[in-house]
């Protein structure tokens, strides 16, 4: 049964769960082996992200055993065959991934201890199943990040309607996707200069190949996909953030703004999803 918890914010919420990141890197050196964290792009980790690099400026440690494995990328839609958005269009999620993520945790630990190039994974559209063979190869994602759609539920590029048994794959990027991408990659300007095709872990490769999840969801707009997840103890295929149900110790970390009245007394609030 998945756990819910809620912070008093954001920035809480990104320290707490920054804390937990650091600590199994940290386990994960000391037992001599690779660290896998399922990343995504975009707003909602941000805090995160920007925490993570905080506590290894004050504490660096070698991070030569990471890997960051993001769940996404945009697909470029006029080229055959498929190959994805070039890796410095701002919303490439490979850009994200090294410029916000790896970038600013290499600088904090200082040089010759940062995270290796080859160690930042996007999937490959000319060869999508290959990912989750690299997955399941390295021993599984250790913690994946999940972020959730405020429209739809869609997590990574899944779209309402996608199947549990849903390994990585190219996926048509739904329109209520799209535009919550809207605000998400502003730069975009209108809908339709977002991309409309996407290559995404699926449904199985987060349930199947992850030890722990964290689905974020944080902010009044996400209110609406928060009291989905907590209006059910299973996955429903209309609502893929819905996941979380089918995942091995899965939590919700929300906010009360996200929570909204389905806590009551919401802030410091733990307790099993579905209680």
């Amino acid at each position: 049964m998945s756990l819910l918890k809620v912070y008093p914010d954001a920035e809480a919420l990104g320290a707490a769960l920054a804390a937990e990141i650091v600590t199994g890197m940290a386990e994960a050196a000391a037992r001599g082996r690779r660290y896998l964290l399922g990343c995504p792009g975009g707003r909602s980790l941000t805090s995160t992200y920007d925490a993570v690099a905080g506590r290894l400026r004050s504490a660096p440690m070698d991070l030569s055993h990471v890997v960051i494995v993001m769940m996404d990328d945009y697909l470029d839609d006029v080229s055959e065959p498929v190959r994805r958005v070039p890796a410095e269009a701002l919303h490439s999620c490979e850009r994200f991934a090294r410029l916000r993520i790896a970038a600013p945790w290499s600088r904090a630990v200082g040089p010759g201890r940062g995270i290796p190039n080859d160690h930042v994974w996007v999937p490959d559209p000319g060869d999508p199943p290959r990912y989750d063979e690299r997955i399941a190869a390295a021993g599984g994602i250790d913690l994946f990040l999940l972020a959730t759609g405020a429209s739809d539920g869609h997590v990574a590029f899944n779209p309402p309607g996608s199947g549990i048994a849903e390994g990585t794959r190219v996926v048509r990027l739904a329109e209520s996707t799209r535009r919550d991408n809207l605000a998400t990659f502003p730069h975009f300007g209108a809908l339709d200069q977002v991309p409309r095709r996407g290559i995404s872990v699926g449904p199985a490769t987060i349930a199947g190949l992850s030890r722990r999840v964290r689905l974020v969801a944080t902010g009044a707009d996400k209110a609406k996909s928060v009291a989905r997840v907590l209006a059910t103890s299973r996955w429903e295929p209309d609502w893929p953030a819905t996941i979380l149900h089918a995942a091995r110790q899965a939590e919700l970390w929300t906010d009360p703004a996200a929570a909204g009245t389905a806590v009551t007394g919401s802030v410091g609030t733990t307790r099993q999803l579905g209680s």
